[in-house]
């Protein structure tokens, strides 16, 4: 369960970094989308070169992520609105519900490499804990309300 909240919160924050990228997007998702990234650059310490050089990478990751999930989810959804949907949707729309971890760690690992000329190894580690650390804020912040 933890899991999945995990994953809707990190989800939310794809959607804020797609959704920073127009015009009409919420304060909810924009300010999820800048406080994520405060936090990395301040518990990374990165330098302000290195903020030039992984933050746009770091963005661009987001949104490869988060197309990921929006494409399965669409199909689950279309599965979900037709009238009768074969085995064969349930089949599509389960399998590409399941390939998403892979394609989210294919994802990381493609950026993890480019991450890796930026930052120090120590940083490397700490991108995660920082990731970690500020979904559980926020789950800690909505259990509070």
């Amino acid at each position: 369960m933890k899991r999945l909240v995990s994953i809707l919160i990190a989800l939310l924050v794809f959607a804020g970094a797609v959704t920073a990228q127009n015009k009409g997007r919420s304060k909810f998702a924009t300010d999820m989308y800048q406080a994520k990234h405060e936090m990395i650059i301040e518990e990374l310490g990165l330098t302000p070169t290195q903020q030039k050089q992984f933050m746009p990478l770091y963005e661009q990751m987001e949104r490869e992520i988060y197309q990921v999930n929006r494409n399965a989810r669409a199909l689950a959804s279309e599965v979900e609105k037709k009238k009768n949907p074969s085995d064969r949707d349930y089949e599509a729309a389960a399998s590409a519900l399941s390939n998403t971890r892979v394609q989210e760690g294919d994802i990381e690992a493609k950026y993890f490499e480019k991450f890796s000329k930026i930052l120090s190894k120590k940083q490397l580690f700490q991108l995660k804990q920082a990731e970690r650390k500020f979904t559980q804020e926020m789950l800690s912040k909505k259990r509070k309300k």
